[in-house]
């Protein structure tokens, strides 16, 4: 499983995740990621919206429901095949 490291715009302390799944849709690319690597833990949906030609990510969590419901049905199989329940 991927490890990445993000800097919240509001703190200099990296936060660490795994990634679990990633996406496209709309032209975007979207992560599913958790903050424990085994076992229960927090999910979360990021949108890379940084510029096409940037060579960094500029991830922004997931917060409207409509665009959560087109990301996690996309991502639904995927994660019953890895044996993850997502609990809305």
């Amino acid at each position: 499983m991927e490890k990445i490291s993000l800097v919240p715009t509001d703190s200099a302390q990296a936060e660490e995740y795994y990634v679990l799944e990633q996406v496209k849709l709309g032209g975007k690319m979207y992560l599913l990621v958790t903050d424990e690597e085994e076992g229960d833990g927090m999910c979360l949906i990021l949108r890379d919206d940084a510029e096409k030609d940037s060579e960094e990510s500029l991830y922004t969590i997931v917060e409207d429901e409509n665009e959560l419901s087109a990301v996690l049905l996309l991502l639904r199989d995927k994660l019953e095949e890895l044996g993850i329940v997502i609990e809305e």
